[in-house]
């Protein structure tokens, strides 16, 4: 398993999939590797799960959707890794560039960018196979990294200008 092999299994393959398609896509396509392989991709998500634990990452996640919880922030960093080595890593260096997005899954015609679950595909089909957990690989700090996103109106608007305009408060 390389990072290209990695990425090539999480990227979505349309952007307006569901959160049902996206993780049923990745689950069958993870069916079919060894043992060794889901180890590797799952130690692969595991980085870029902590990559994206950022206060900056946050503040686009709550203009999007008013994302106020670890868990919900989590869903919404695996819809970030299910775009794709590119976006991710444009989001990742500038979560503004979210903005830029065309095209969304939606559910009751609001963007609803998150996958559940999505991190936990690799683990479960190991236990399946094998009776044996994963290790445990948290997928943040304690903290989210960087400096909290201030939630006033003005200042998100100031940070994320082009989130702001797309999804105004």
């Amino acid at each position: 398993m390389t990072e290209i092999d990695f990425w090539a299994l999480v990227t979505r393959s349309q952007g307006d999939a569901s959160a049902e398609e996206t993780l049923k896509e990745l689950k069958n396509a993870l069916t079919e590797l060894d043992d060794e392989s889901l180890k590797a991709f799952d130690k692969f998500f595991g980085q870029q799960m902590r990559r994206s634990y950022s206060w900056a990452v946050w503040g686009a996640a709550y203009i999007v959707t008013g994302c106020d919880s670890e868990y919900a922030f989590a869903e919404f960093r695996a819809f970030l890794i299910s775009l794709g080595k590119d976006w991710y890593d444009k989001i990742i260096e500038n979560p503004d560039a979210l903005g830029d997005l065309t095209v969304w899954p939606l559910k009751d015609n609001y963007a609803y960018p998150f996958i559940e679950d999505y991190d936990l595909i690799a683990g479960q089909l190991y236990e399946d196979r094998t009776g044996d957990e994963l290790p445990f690989m948290p997928s943040g700090n304690a903290t989210p990294a960087g400096k909290k996103f201030s939630s006033k109106a003005k200042d998100l608007r100031k940070t994320y200008p082009k989130l702001s305009a797309r999804f105004p408060f």
